[in-house]
């Protein structure tokens, strides 16, 4: 009998979709979980700050076409990990859009060794970080895999 379940990839980018049915800015609605050892650590939708107005109550305050009042889907999952004292070193991250470049500093600097995209992102910079930090990248496309980069052993590296 075929095993007709989802892979692990499929499983969890679907519930970052979930996540992005949350967001609070209509410019885009995006979901970010983040998973270790196949468990789900914590999750982020982009929105504004926690007990400021939402871009749906407001507006959007939109500078060089980027909406300034809403955190990433990214930033909130990594800062409701470290709000509640959980690690993601080791970590993958499933977002349903590439990371900006802002996102992918924060993903390399939290440990995160894996990232896992579906929809694309004019930010070629943000690739190269993730290239250059050694994370394993991974664009999920009609249901199938493509690896971009395949990560390396990360160094732990002091101030240079």
């Amino acid at each position: 009998m075929a095993d007709t379940r989802p892979s692990w990839d499929e499983y969890f980018m679907r519930i970052a979709k979930e996540v992005a049915t949350r967001a609070t800015c209509p410019r885009r609605s995006v979901g970010a979980v983040i998973v270790l050892d196949r468990r789900i650590l914590t999750t982020g939708y982009n929105g504004a700050p926690h007990g400021l107005a939402h871009c749906t109550e407001v507006g959007c305050k939109i500078v060089d076409g980027h909406c300034q009042r809403a955190l990433h889907a990214e930033q909130n999952a990594i800062l409701q990990a470290a709000l509640n004292g959980v690690s993601t070193r080791g970590a993958t991250v499933y977002v349903t859009c590439q990371p900006c470049n802002a996102c992918a500093k924060m993903i390399i600097n939290a440990g995160i060794e894996r990232v896992v995209f579906e929809g694309d992102y004019p930010d070629p910079f943000a690739m190269e970080l993730f290239e250059e930090a050694g994370l394993e990248l991974v664009r999920l496309r009609d249901g199938a895999a493509e690896l971009l980069y395949p990560g390396r052993k990360r160094r732990e590296r002091g101030c240079e």
